[in-house]
């Protein structure tokens, strides 16, 4: 008994499959909403920073100008600590400088309650 070759029929039939595929047209699901039109928030001032720098010899700079003892500092950390939102204070070693000198002015900085104290500068150290 002969059979009917099936594989030309299967073949023009997946080729009206694929082309009934291509012409159904593709849908866009998407919803036209009425969104609120409101005013941008005020720009957020940008944060108060007070720099203190320990020089390569132990010298501590506030702000670019020299405290002479670590009383006058620990007075000035006092100022900003008891400010209700507390500027940012970035501590800036020299990558000469002795240990203690930093720690010194961490330990202070921490006694007195300064909660906003970062050390910056860390790159110089990776070389």
């Amino acid at each position: 008994m002969i059979e009917m070759n099936m594989t030309p029929l299967i073949d023009v039939m997946l080729v009206l499959i694929i082309m009934l595929i291509i012409t159904i047209p593709i849908q866009n699901h998407a919803i036209n909403l009425n969104m609120p039109v409101g005013t941008p928030p005020p720009p957020t001032a940008p944060p108060v920073v007070v720099t203190i720098d320990v020089d390569f010899d132990g010298t501590v700079l506030w702000d670019g100008v020299v405290v002479p003892d670590r009383g006058q500092l620990e007075a000035r950390m006092q100022q900003v600590a008891s400010q209700a939102n507390q500027p940012e204070v970035h501590l800036r070693p020299n990558k000469l400088v002795a240990y203690k000198s930093v720690a010194a002015v961490m330990a202070s900085a921490q006694r007195i309650g300064v909660t906003k104290i970062g050390m910056i500068g860390n790159e110089q150290f990776m070389q």
